[in-house]
């Protein structure tokens, strides 16, 4: 026997995949799915019938979750496609940083200081203008695929 111990490189996560695998043809309008590696929020789908032997094809136009960008993936629909895990979260807004970076209040009291503001313009101003005016603002956080984003925002009232 060998005396030498094996150590394994320990991972952060608990092994869980970022994506699940569905059947394309089950897949539905609102739903999410994986195109060219992105999280998209699916927003048409056809199905097309194809030759003698062939598979009916499925055609998805999908919305990046995280960057608005449109695309589009055909896929045969007895295939597996990969879908992401999707988690909306709601945090209280603590502070919002000079290098825009936002300080988020979570529910077990601990503080989240790794979310950029929002690249949208207009959730942009709403959130520095609530903050300004000394409002209490809850941000809504879409993750999905190891990507975070704040995506909206709700106004509990003032402090």
């Amino acid at each position: 026997m060998s005396d030498e111990e094996h150590h394994f490189e320990s991972k952060a996560d608990a092994g869980a995949s970022k994506t699940y695998p569905q059947q394309a043809g089950t897949i539905r309008k609102n739903g999410y799915i994986v195109i060219k590696g992105r999280p998209c929020k699916v927003v048409e789908v056809s199905t097309s019938k194809t030759g003698k032997h062939g598979h009916a094809k499925c055609h998805f136009v999908g919305i990046d979750i995280f960057n608005a960008k449109k695309l589009e993936d055909i896929v045969p629909s007895s295939h597996n496609c990969d879908v992401p895990h999707v988690n909306r979260t709601d945090y209280q807004l603590i502070d919002i940083s000079e290098d825009g970076f936002v300080s988020l209040l979570t529910e077990n009291g601990n503080t989240k200081d790794d979310l950029r503001l929002p690249t949208d313009d207009s959730l942009l101003t709403q959130i520095k203008d609530g903050f300004g005016e000394g409002k209490d603002l809850v941000v809504s956080v879409m993750s999905a695929m190891g990507e975070e984003q704040i995506c909206a925002l709700k106004d509990i009232g003032p402090k």
